[in-house]
């Protein structure tokens, strides 16, 4: 089999040679018969001698393609060259784009308990004081009041905070500055955004 492909495959080239050949034969008279001092392009022999040496050239030289892979350039054009500028120019405008585009915000819920000392500790002003703290990337949530033991009641409270901007143990060791009304915080529940 792998005979008959490579016999079928000489056969069209010797069949594509054999064209160029006539086109380049054609395209020679064609420019003898155009140019004016008549004598540039002929030998004493006649044409046909003058396109023979060209026609033996046109033979041993690399396949051009063919008629229909005109458009199609295998050893690189300008065409080729300006196509590959302008990707590359499209593809550095994407990257800086995409440099200066932030990327997301990491961010957490946290749901706090804050402990009081005792039960007649107030809740209210506790929450109050709590509420004055005020942090670049801090959100403070809703809140409610747990029954913790023994009639004590301590304050559940949420916040959204930023990662990168707000440290949790800051947060809990400010909460703990008000050692009137807190007696401790903890995390109850830590979720990321």
């Amino acid at each position: 089999m792998a005979g008959v492909q490579q016999v079928e495959d000489l056969k069209k080239t010797v069949d594509y040679l054999v064209e160029a050949l006539k086109k380049v034969e054609l395209r020679m008279s064609e420019l003898e018969s155009k140019c004016s001092c008549g004598a540039a392009g002929k030998t004493k022999a006649g044409p046909h001698h003058a396109a023979a040496p060209t026609a033996a050239k046109a033979a041993t030289a690399p396949k051009p393609p063919a008629d229909d892979d005109d458009e199609i350039d295998l050893f690189g054009s300008e065409e080729d060259e300006e196509a590959n500028k302008v990707r590359e120019e499209r593809l550095k405008q994407y990257a800086d784009k995409k440099a200066k585009k932030p990327g997301p915000i990491a961010k957490s819920s946290i749901v706090l308990d804050v402990k009081p000392w005792d039960d007649e500790t107030n809740l209210a002003e506790m929450e109050k004081l709590v509420r004055t703290i005020s942090m670049d990337g801090l959100i403070w949530g809703t809140s409610k009041q747990v029954p913790l033991a023994f009639g004590i009641k301590k304050l559940q409270i949420v916040c959204v905070v930023e990662d990168d901007k707000v440290s949790i143990d800051e947060l809990t060791e400010t909460i703990e500055g008000f050692e009137d009304f807190v007696q401790s915080v903890d995390i109850a529940a830590f979720n990321k955004i």
